[in-house]
């Protein structure tokens, strides 16, 4: 295509565009002219939702409440600080242990936990069992990935339960609307049924709305607690190899 074709081309795109736009324009100015549509505020959709707006309302709350404490908590640092790491091999390395004791205590993390537990052991049993030593550490390890992925179930919990309430508002709304047929027809208003049918749609939104975010966070932080989990068993066998590399008090 040489460039006298390709000008004719950009030419016709922009007119095409330009025409777009002044369809649309023209529309909107329309719109604008006719019978502006009532909205539904959102004092409205919380009044038509009904009681479980306030219960949907609880669940949002402690969806930011878990999410904000997981982006605080589930980070390296909290689980296994590098400096804390590197403190306590170069400790045990020298044979300070209740040098790597102070360590631990002055920073508690998971990893600390660990390094206690295998010290309190060495400790009591000077000659260890290299075998015992390392089940010891593994079932502490064990119990602290535990801590650290199960608390995000809290999040799918929410996930789930969030969605049901407004199937819930769905069920309750649609009662309300089809009981104003059944039980007196001459008041089957559509003020009325419609009254029920707003229940029913607006707390499946706001259930929807809290939960698919909800379970998005849940998905990243699952992962992002497995890779802490990772770098939490790295640090640990770093530590048992230096422990049973130098287990003399």
């Amino acid at each position: 295509m040489n460039r006298k074709t390709s000008k004719i081309w950009f030419a016709a795109v922009a007119l095409l565009a330009l025409g777009l736009g002044t369809a649309a324009f023209g529309q909107a100015a329309t719109g604008d002219a006719a019978v502006t549509t009532p909205v539904l505020t959102w004092r409205d959709m919380w009044r038509f939702g009904g009681p479980l707006m306030y219960v949907l309302a609880f669940l949002s709350v402690l969806a930011v409440a878990f999410i904000t404490y997981f982006f605080i908590v589930l980070r390296k640092d909290q689980i296994a600080p590098d400096p804390q790491r590197r403190a306590l091999i170069d400790t045990l390395r020298r044979g300070a242990r209740d040098d790597a004791r102070r360590v631990c205590e002055a920073r508690p993390c998971p990893l600390s936990a660990i390094c206690l537990v295998a010290l309190d052991y060495l400790r009591d049993a000077p000659q260890a069992d290299s075998a015992l030593l390392k089940d010891i550490m593994e079932g502490e390890g064990a119990r602290q990935a535990d801590n650290i992925q199960g608390q995000t179930q809290y999040l799918l919990d929410v996930a789930v339960v969030a969605p049901m309430v407004g199937l819930l508002g769905t069920v309750f709304g649609m009662i309300q609307a089809f009981s104003v047929i059944a039980l007196d027809i001459a008041r089957a208003k559509p003020i009325l049924l419609a009254a029920g049918v707003s229940q029913a749609l607006i707390t499946t939104a706001f259930g929807l709305i809290i939960g698919i975010p909800a379970m998005a966070f849940f998905a990243y932080f699952r992962r992002q607690s497995s890779k802490l989990v990772s770098h939490l068993e790295s640090a640990a066998t770093e530590l048992l190899t230096t422990l049973l590399g130098n287990k003399t008090p």
